[in-house]
């Protein structure tokens, strides 16, 4: 085997908010790429709308800089849980990669995560403590947290010894000693260059590339995105692509690109260990070989971890469908959820007998509820159920997924959390307490707790808790507990919301609509103070009389409405409920819209 020493390939790995997108920011700044005057925004990698909103990453990304004239490429990976697919297509592009702790919090669940998916595919690690700047920095602590996290990982001798370095990469500064004082990111480029190994490949083999990513362009077409294992590609070569199934199919390049900074330049050849952008490519997936025709060997394919969430996706069926999306058709949601399996691994898509109804499996609700976000904002309307887990049976008995979960609250608020989670099949594992005022716990629940928990949590904590999980694998099922406590208030009628029946309705529960709004049969407009659910009349108007008031009517003032989102609406829906997507308004509703419906399918249950 050979190594191409002017190419180190480089995967950023963290936990979300540690700070991933802010370095590489300055990477890219300090490599000497921009020119001065350029016009700069923060967060260069984080191109979608979502990711600047939320401020974290969703999609893993590529980017290239230069130091000491070998060209580094830069893969930055989604720090959320939920997109752990994301990081498992990502590093199949690296030789090395970059964890990031933040100073303070250390080691979270998508740390332990995407390190022991690193450690798994014998990469070397380098390690940066970021954030040392903050007031409760404590980086000596959180690099033994590290080592502890190694070893229980299981990491090899050559692994143990990784290098290390502190950062604080909102400024640029990067540093070997705690007490130095850091000025640039030279220590960490240099670190890069030291410790992580060249690309190596066959000097003797043919062209070979493992598809990583694929993108879109209006004109090129599909794009491949890969690195380089063997040989050299030009363009205009005559490639076979090799898909699961072991079908070829021919294929021709009409344009070769590979990554400077954030762009994508074009080039004549690549060499091997280069990552590149292959254009003209269609009919091809992530986990597919592209090769010569003349020497056509598959490559292993990318597996990701199994899902463990699954949700229903239909036509909007409600009174109000088709008046704000623009694709309403099952075959135009249908086409959109397979295009969406072809760039995200991690997404299943199953079709049942039902022609309107698709199951689509994803590892969290956080994850279908970006996707649904992305939908309905390229013009989509369709309705969705509540997320459920994916049960597993073994020799007759049924299996659940659980999580491993991580509270970071203050000291008041440990028996509220430890209450509401035993209630829901929660146990306690872990309690550490630094003397700060504040607590870390870590539980073993259900993944099926944590749906609709995490409004709860925030509220029971006064908006200051913390909470991050990690899938924790399958056990046997804990027994059946209650999600919510509260009923629904539906509508009994199609109308327009009116000020005067919502005042009156109000002692009732908390109401998610304002006056002037429209509203359906079986529509739910409201949270019951009580577990039952009730239906009642919100665009009933007061009765008007020919005798005249001594004085004029009171004023008519409503409770503020919290705006709902599709993470709130999806926690809130019970199994009879759907939530209606739409580019301009997201609505909850019954499944059966009629009331007698409702009582005849309840009769059937019991």
């Amino acid at each position: 085997m050979q190594s191409n020493p002017t190419i180190r390939n480089i995967a950023i790995i963290a936990h979300v908010d540690h700070g991933k997108t802010t370095l590489v920011d300055a990477m890219i700044h300090q490599s000497g790429l921009m020119r001065r005057g350029d016009k700069v925004s923060e967060r260069l990698l984080d191109n979608m709308d979502l990711e600047r909103e939320r401020g974290i990453t969703i999609a893993a990304k590529n980017c290239a800089i230069t130091w000491k004239n070998i060209k580094i490429n830069i893969i930055d990976t989604p720090g959320h849980a939920d997109f752990g697919g994301e990081v498992e297509r990502a590093l199949s592009m690296a030789d090395g990669a970059l964890l990031l702790v933040d100073a303070s919090e250390g080691p979270l669940p998508q740390t332990r995560f995407v390190l022991e998916k690193a450690l798994s595919a014998k990469l070397p690690v380098i390690v940066a403590i970021n954030k040392i700047d903050r007031q409760d920095a404590r980086p000596k602590q959180v690099l033994d947290e590290i080592y502890d996290l190694f070893i229980d990982l299981e990491a090899g001798e050559d692994q143990l010894d990784f290098p290390y370095l502190y950062a604080v990469g909102r400024d640029g500064i990067a540093k070997t000693e705690l007490e130095s004082e850091g000025q640039n990111l030279h220590p960490l480029l240099d670190m890069i260059l030291k410790h992580i190994p060249a690309p190596v490949h066959d000097p003797g083999a043919p062209f070979q590339m493992l598809v990583s990513d694929l993108g879109y362009s209006d004109f090129l077409g599909r794009l491949a995105v890969g690195k380089v294992a063997n040989g050299q590609i030009k363009n205009n070569d005559s490639l076979v692509c090799i898909s699961e199934n072991n079908t070829r199919i021919p294929l021709k390049v009409s344009q070769l690109q590979t990554y400077e900074s954030v762009s994508l330049v074009q080039v004549k050849s690549a060499e091997p260990g280069d990552i590149i952008v292959l254009s003209g490519i269609e009919n091809v997936r992530i986990g597919d070989t592209i090769c010569t025709q003349a020497h056509p060997r598959a490559l292993k394919r990318i597996r990701v971890d199994e899902p463990t969430v699954a949700m229903r996706f239909t036509i909007n069926s409600s009174p109000l469908a088709g008046r704000e999306g623009e694709y309403v058709q099952s075959r135009k949601i249908r086409d959109r959820l397979l295009k969406e399996t072809l760039r995200n691994v991690a997404i299943e898509v199953e079709q049942t007998d039902n022609r309107e109804l698709f199951i689509v499996k994803g590892r969290g609700e956080f994850q279908m509820a970006i996707l649904l976000e992305t939908m309905r904002r390229e013009g989509f309307e369709l309705s969705v159920g509540r997320p459920e887990v994916i049960y597993k049976y073994k020799n007759g008995q049924k299996l659940e997924p659980l999580e491993e979960l991580f509270v970071d609250c203050d000291e008041p608020f440990i028996g509220v959390v430890t209450e509401k989670l035993s209630g829901r099949k929660g146990r306690l594992t872990q309690m550490t307490n630094h003397g700060s005022g504040r607590v870390r716990m870590s539980f073993s629940v259900p993944s099926r707790a944590l749906i609709g928990y995490r409004d709860e949590f925030l509220t029971d904590t006064k908006g200051t808790g913390i909470m991050n999980s990690r899938f924790a694998g399958y056990e046997p099922f804990r027994g059946d507990f209650s999600n919510r406590f509260t009923g629904s208030i539906i509508s009994d009628r199609q109308g327009v919301a009116v000020a005067y029946a919502l005042f009156n309705l109000e002692p009732r529960g908390q109401l998610f609509i304002r006056p002037g709004q429209p509203v359906y049969k079986g529509m739910v407009f409201g949270e019951h103070n009580r577990s039952l659910d009730i239906t009642a009349n919100p665009c009933k108007e007061k009765k008007l009389t020919n005798i005249r008031a001594s004085g004029r009517d009171e004023n008519i003032i409503l409770a503020p409405v919290k705006p709902m989102t599709l993470e709130r609406a999806l926690n809130f829906i019970r199994e009879d409920e759907l939530v209606e997507v739409t580019p301009a308004s997201i609505r909850l509703r019954k499944a059966l819209l009629d009331e007698n419906d409702r009582k005849r399918a309840e009769k059937r249950k019991t």
